[in-house]
Parts: structure tokens; C-alpha cells; sequence
């Protein structure tokens, strides 16, 4: 990964996501029309974000079985831009929300599954810095972050299924997938998926870096 191509490939597909996602020709929707290029950025966002968290909580499982320091710097900066990743997520999905359902939040069990989950890690967040000791920080976030992960996944994917929401894919509504990603939907959707992700796994290879510098200098 310490190759440059993957990192030329990021910004091309991130380069194509963008102007592809502003300019390409969209489907005509009722309700939805113009917004339906939200698609491009909320989604793969959060595809994004769950593959990250998912990256995260494998080092740290990883490190409860080695005590590796370095798996839980990776740990902990995967984890950092995947609620990163999640909070413009949100931020996304508020604004497709203003223009299909008329309220930046409507209380539907998705946003508010979406708001707990993140709030769980940012429980995460405080509770490694409110741990001094190295290693009994690195071992009880580690045993957090599984949890974590374990309580995010049926917050986002089956509870939010069991109740009525407005959600495309929840609640009894159909997902896009069923009725509109038609071909010129996907010829976007899929590479920004692939980008947003990339540049997900960039960014925290920085800041593990950053970490590693931080550490040498100590």
C-alpha cells in the first residue's frame, strides 16, 4: 500500500465522482429529481465508513491477541475517519432529507439508529482519553471497539428494517436498488464507492504514520 498508483487512482475516481455525480444526466423522479445525485456522496459514505469501522475492529482483535502497539495505533485512526466518514453521512443524508421528505431530521429510525451508533463511538473516543495507562487503554478500547462495532451493525442494518421508516431499503419501503439505480446510476455510484473508501484508508495511513512519528519522539 505504500505504492503511489493507488493513490493516483483515488483522486482520478474522486475527480470522476464529482463531475460525473454534478454533470452526468440523472433518472427524472418523482419527488426526488436533481437530489437523487446525493446518492453519489450519502451512500458511499456510509459503505465507506462501515468498511473502515470494520478495518478498525479487526486490529483490534488483532491487538488483544498480540498486545501489538501498532495494531492499536491502527485501530484508533481507522476508527477516527470512519465517524468521520459517518458524520458526513449524516450531514448528507440531512440535506437529501430537506428535499424528499421536508425536514433536515424527521425522527425516522434510520437517522436516529445512525445518531446512537455514532454516539457510540464517540463514548469510544472519550473513554481512550480518559485512560492514562498505555497499555490498560489499548486493551480496554480494543475490548470497547468490538462492542462498538457488534452494537452498530443491527443500529444500521435490522432494526431500522423491524419498524416504519422512510428510509429507501427500511421499513417496508424498497431500496434504490430495486427501482431506480438504473445503469447511468451505477456508472457513478459503484466508483465513488470505491473512492470515497480509498481516500478513507489514505487518510488514516497518514495519521498512523503521524502516530508512529509521535511515539519515535517521545
Amino acid at each position: 500500500m505504500r505504492q503511489y498508483w493507488w493513490k493516483i487512482v483515488t483522486i482520478i475516481l474522486l475527480l470522476y465522482t464529482f463531475l460525473g455525480g454534478l454533470l452526468m444526466e440523472v433518472p427524472r423522479l418523482n419527488i426526488l429529481n436533481e437530489t437523487i445525485r446525493a446518492l453519489y456522496f450519502h451512500v458511499p459514505m456510509w459503505f465507506g465508513m462501515i468498511i473502515l469501522l470494520t478495518v478498525s475492529v479487526v486490529y483490534s482483535i488483532r491487538y488483544l491477541k498480540s498486545n501489538d502497539q501498532s495494531l492499536d495505533s491502527k485501530a484508533i485512526e481507522f476508527a477516527n475517519v470512519g465517524v468521520v466518514f459517518g458524520i458526513f453521512g449524516i450531514l448528507t443524508g440531512m440535506f437529501w432529507a430537506q428535499y424528499t421528505w421536508g425536514a433536515w431530521w424527521s425522527g425516522d429510525p434510520k437517522q436516529n439508529a445512525s445518531a446512537i451508533g455514532l454516539l457510540i463511538y464517540f463514548a469510544y473516543f472519550i473513554l481512550r482519553g480518559s485512560i492514562e495507562n498505555e497499555e490498560q487503554r489499548a486493551r480496554i478500547s480494543a475490548i470497547y471497539n468490538i462492542f462498538a462495532f457488534a452494537a452498530l451493525i443491527p443500529l444500521l442494518f435490522i432494526l431500522p428494517r423491524l419498524t416504519d421508516s422512510l428510509h429507501p431499503g427500511n421499513g417496508g419501503n424498497p431500496g434504490f436498488n430495486a427501482y431506480d439505480l438504473d445503469s447511468k446510476l451505477r456508472l457513478v455510484f459503484y466508483p465513488a464507492v470505491i473512492a470515497w473508501t480509498m481516500l478513507g484508508v489514505w487518510i488514516a495511513t497518514i495519521r498512523i504514520r503521524l502516530r508512529n512519528l509521535e511515539y519515535k519522539t517521545l
